[in-house]
């Protein structure tokens, strides 16, 4: 044994995200079921911060709790322009958006299926 922490499972993985987010003030949280869907992940969320700040600091802290949580560190792309970060964490996409980018980019659509979005609005 290493005494580093263990690979969470997907869903407790979502769970500690859910939990950043929620800790954070992330607003219009989203979770997407990809399992059978793609092979990239088992699960995405998205998120929206109300500034480019925000979106950073959600970021940032999301970055750094996975980090203590699993023992490694997780792919971050975006995160000088703070409009949107997108963060690998394995088993685990998240998006982090400025709410007008993400209105402009819509990912909900693309992945959720028309039932969902519709029940989304």
């Amino acid at each position: 044994m290493t005494g580093l922490p263990t690979e969470p499972a997907s869903d407790e993985l979502l769970a500690l995200i859910l939990k950043s987010l929620d800790d954070d003030k992330a607003e219009d949280v989203v979770e997407i079921d990809l399992r059978g869907k793609s092979e990239m992940a088992d699960w995405m969320v998205i998120a929206s911060g109300r500034s480019s700040r925000q979106v950073g600091a959600i970021s940032d802290h999301l970055v750094e709790r996975l980090k203590d949580a699993t023992g490694r560190g997780a792919k971050v792309e975006g995160k000088d322009a703070g409009d949107w970060v997108l963060i690998d964490a394995g088993d685990v996409i998240i998006h982090v958006f400025r709410p007008e980018v993400r209105e402009f980019y819509q990912l909900e659509k693309m992945w959720l299926s028309p039932a969902q979005a519709a029940a989304r609005g």
